[in-house]
């Protein structure tokens, strides 16, 4: 079960970075700010966990969870907007999900399976 929750996270984290890299620098670029600044803000705190979630380390994965609600909100008001950022912002309500659930629930489960082992 630990497995499915690793997954999760580096799936959803991974796969939040690719959808923000991708949509602001190529798809729909921002038209008010600079592309960099737009890039720098949402991708530079997606960099910090990433060492600790890639090699497993529960405490990491454990506040790591935390840092997936802000992507959350931001891709709730995404879905609430313009017809075009209604995907944007659905795609990453469900990265953020999967990286906070996957996150939130890691820590837990690779303790109990340290426990039965």
């Amino acid at each position: 079960m630990s497995r499915i929750c690793y997954f999760s996270a580096i799936s959803g984290l991974l796969g939040l970075f690719l959808l923000i890299l991708v949509w602001n620098a190529w798809l729909f670029p921002p038209q008010v700010l600079p592309r960099a600044l737009v890039l720098a803000i949402l991708l530079v705190p997606l960099v910090f966990p990433l060492r600790g979630m890639l090699a497993g380390r529960a405490y990491t994965h454990a506040w790591a969870s935390y840092l997936a609600m802000p992507y959350f909100v931001i891709g709730v008001f995404h879905a609430a907007g313009e017809p075009v950022e209604k995907l944007y912002g659905w795609l990453m309500v469900l990265l953020s999900l999967a990286w906070m659930a996957g996150s939130a629930l890691y820590p837990r489960m690779s303790r109990r399976e340290r426990q039965v082992k």
